[in-house]
Order: structure tokens, then sequence, then C-alpha cells
């Protein structure tokens, strides 16, 4: 098939550091060409692919401050995807509502995957405007905010298989990955590693829009607090060293996480996760088997306390038969080929 992967335009695909839907473009996009597609990826120009790169700008965002206007650069990457539709089988937006008004009055197959939160006022209203467009949810409790939508099917994310693997390495701290912000709740994960005797390491990056969060909330926890060790942004060739000397990735959110990418990069490590019952979750983890789903900070505590009877063997198992790239471009190009017959109206599933 003549498929066309839209990224967003913050990070390169793939992202050097930190970037979630950039990464799981990238990890699709891969597999798509490995299995033989003509993939055409749509991206900041710094991005590195075996698919063909049509570049929409020379650099990612985050890395250009003389934008002042995002917004404006969206809104010409969409007219100049609507200007070569033709050219494909099928159009993968992974950009949020930005291509509904103009896609929706043309007939080139589209779809939307949405990656983020849907549990704001003006995100119900935006897209319920467009309530018959194809979406793409990466989790089934993503829906919940507006369970109306044409909501074709869940995929939930993969990763390739050989892209982090268990190390041999002694298990010593609790770790936390990601992003320092209010809802990803690193200050409880400061407390679930002290009351369970634990250090944790932190590798995590730090937003504009979090650094008040950081330097009030954050900052006074891990001053002089020998238990913490805040590491920073790291690579994806840093991360498989990084999780396996952790007795368990802590995931303690305090918000309806869409997927939660970080989750199933333990597990591709073999490391469990202790995981607030919020969100996607319960989708990802497999309670008793890849970790503990818990409820609040002293149930972490004690799942901590358990964590190392969990088979380390199985954890990456369950990766492998889940959450891998292959996985998820297999459950794409079906949803694709669907797409693409014509007549054919796609249902709820």
């Amino acid at each position: 098939m003549r498929i066309a992967q839209i990224s967003p335009l913050f990070e390169a695909v793939p992202p050097k550091l930190y970037g979630g839907t950039e990464r799981v473009v990238y990890s699709l996009t891969e597999e798509l060409v490995a299995m033989g597609h003509d993939v055409t990826l749509f991206a900041s120009g710094d991005s590195v692919t075996s698919a063909t790169l049509a570049p929409m700008r020379d650099q990612a965002l985050r890395l250009d401050p003389s934008v002042k206007d995002w917004v404006a650069i969206y809104y010409r990457m969409v007219e100049m995807i609507y200007r070569r539709k033709d050219e494909f089988d099928v159009l993968h937006f992974h950009i949020d509502y930005f291509p509904l008004s103009l896609f929706s009055r043309q007939n080139t197959p589209y779809l939307t995957t949405i990656h983020g939160r849907l549990d704001l006022p003006e995100f119900v209203e935006t897209y319920s405007t467009f309530a018959n467009a194809p979406f793409v949810s990466i989790s089934d409790s993503q829906r919940a905010p507006i369970p109306n939508l044409n909501w074709v099917r869940t995929v939930l994310h993969g990763m390739p298989a050989n892209l982090l693997k268990p190390l041999p390495v002694k298990q010593e701290y609790a770790a936390f990955l990601g992003r320092v912000s209010p809802e990803k709740g690193l200050d409880q994960a400061i407390q679930i590693a002290g009351k369970a005797g634990l250090k944790l390491k932190v590798a995590a990056k730090v937003d504009n829009a979090d650094k008040e969060y950081y330097d009030t909330i954050i900052k006074p926890l891990i001053k002089g607090n020998s238990n913490v060790e805040f590491i920073g942004e790291i690579n994806d060739a840093q991360k498989p060293a990084f999780l396996s000397a952790a007795h368990a990735l802590v995931f303690p959110i305090r918000w309806p996480e869409p997927f939660g990418l970080v989750m199933i990069e333990a597990m591709a490590c073999g490391t469990p996760v202790i995981a607030f019952n919020h969100g996607s979750v319960p989708e990802v983890i497999d309670n008793g088997v890849t970790g503990f789903i818990v409820n609040d900070i002293d149930e972490a505590v004690k799942a901590l306390g358990k964590v190392d009877t969990l088979d380390r063997a199985k954890v990456r198992a369950t990766f492998d038969r889940r959450f891998t790239s292959r996985r998820m471009a297999e459950d794409y190009v079906d949803l694709y080929e669907t797409l693409a017959q014509p007549v054919r109206r796609l249902q709820v599933a």
C-alpha cells in the first residue's frame, strides 16, 4: 500500500530524547517499510527514516526558539499534504484535530490516531463536531470523555522488539522515567521509594510549562535528599541499563493516562511496573505478572516490597507477545485495508 504517515513537528522522528508520539510514529513507519509498504513520512527535516521523508520544515519545533506561532506551521502542513493526497491509498494522521475539517471534505481514505487526553471541554466540543471522522484510540479508556465518536479501533502502542532488551545487572533502586509534571506524580514516586527504603533514580524531562511544579514541589523534595538521584533526560541507548538495574518502574500517575509508553519500555527490559489505577493502566499491565496495579502510596510501598517475586523473563515475554511494533503495524494495516475498500463503511469497534 501507499501510506502517508503524518507526524507532529515538535520533535524529530525518532525523537532524540523525550517524545512519545514521535517515537510511536517512528516505530510504526519503520515496521511498515519492513513489511514492504511504500511509506512517506511527513515530519521535520531532521528526522531519520527508512521511508521517503517529506520534510515539513528544517528542524523540530522544540529546537527552534524563533517560532512564535506553531499553529501557523501546522496549518500550512495540512494544506501541503492535501495537495498530495491522491498519491496515497491511505493517510494516517497523528496531529490531533488539525486535519479533520479539510480531510472530511475529500475522498482519499484517512484516519486519525488520537495520542493525548480528551477530558477537556474544548476537546469534547471540537472532536464532536467531526463525530463521523474515523478515529483510533490508543486504549479503550481514552474514549471515555467522548464515547460516541466514530471509534474504528483501539490499537495499543508497540515498539521495536530489539530496541530495548534486559541486561544481566543487579537491581539496586526504583526508577522514574519520562516527564516531570503534576499528572505524572514524581512527588508521589519520591514518597513511595522513601517509605520502601529504596533509592529512586529519576530520568525525566522538565518542560517549560512544568518548571514551576519542578521548582516549587520537586526541588525541595530532592535537595539534600541522598535517596533521590535526578539524572535528567536519557536516550534509548541509555534506557536498557537504567531500567534493567531497577527493581521496578514507579508510575504513580494522577490523570487518565491515554497509554503510557514508559510502561512498555520497562517491560521490554524485563522490569516490572508499579502503576496507579488510572486511564490505560489496567489495559497495559497484567496485574501480578508484569507488575502491580495499586490505588495509593501505601499500596505502592507494599507492592515494591514484593516486586522481586515477579519473573522478569515473563515480563519480557509479555512485551514480546503484546507490545511489539510488528503487532502494532499489523493492526494498522488491517485497518488501512478496510478503509481503502470502496463503499464499505467502518462500524464502531
